[in-house]
């Protein structure tokens, strides 16, 4: 038995939502790798799906790439695909992909809940395209129907962004918990995440919060260099 099978892949297949919708996007965009590129790899279950969809055709096509892996959940996988990595500091990519949590009309976006918002933002705006891959039950009319949005945050500062998110707008405010260890959840980057309900996300909003001293990033993606593959 291949023990990395065993820890990384182990049930991941079983707890993907929407499985075949998302699998038909992931084969979508690894149509578009091509020899050489250097490509930005997002997180969440889509983007889970894309990687193996790129590695099967990095197989078939015997071509090479290279990922920026925005996880350690994707870095993991692109170790056990046997994708080579690298950092923005050492490439920028070509083109990206990821998911997102919720899309409206516009192409903005709410993105976050796997808690990976600041690397995927990083290459998001290295990249002169990214490719968003979503099934349809993240489509929405109007941003905040379905996901608050997170906002990482610098733990020592938690008491000062809840009190200047409130004066922008911010309605509900919780620091999210994690399920399999007591306390909030740790982003990679050693922060913690709040999720915060806004009535009404504005175009501006984005830049309010990010300006506020101790966030580190939110969830807003608006007005991004995006194109939807659903």
């Amino acid at each position: 038995m291949d023990w990395k099978d065993n820890i990384i892949t182990k049930n991941k297949m079983d707890s993907i939502k929407n499985f075949e919708e998302k699998k038909l996007v992931a084969e979508k965009v690894a149509e578009k790798v091509k020899d050489g590129q250097v490509i930005g790899f997002g997180s969440g279950s889509t983007s889970y799906l894309a990687t193996i969809a790129i590695a099967d055709k990095i197989k078939r096509e015997s071509i090479h790439i290279t990922a920026i892996p925005t996880s350690l959940e994707i870095k993991l996988l692109c170790g056990y695909l046997k994708i080579p990595i690298t950092t923005l500091n050492d490439k920028k990519p070509d083109w990206s992909f990821d998911g997102a949590d919720e899309v409206d009309n516009n192409n903005w976006l709410i993105k976050g809940m796997g808690g990976a918002l600041f690397k995927e933002k990083l290459n998001i705006v290295n990249s002169p395209i990214t490719y968003i891959l979503i099934d349809k039950s993240k489509r929405v009319n109007k941003l905040g129907e379905k996901c608050k949005v997170p906002v990482e945050c610098f733990p020592e500062a938690i008491s000062y962004v809840k009190e200047e998110l409130t004066k922008i707008g911010a309605t509900e405010i919780e620091i999210r918990e994690a399920v399999s260890k007591a306390g909030p959840v740790i982003t990679e980057n050693g922060n913690v995440i709040l999720d915060v309900k806004f009535d009404n996300i504005t175009e501006g909003l984005e830049k309010k919060i990010k300006s506020i001293p101790g966030v580190i990033e939110s969830g807003l993606f608006i007005s991004y260099k995006v194109e939807i593959i659903e």
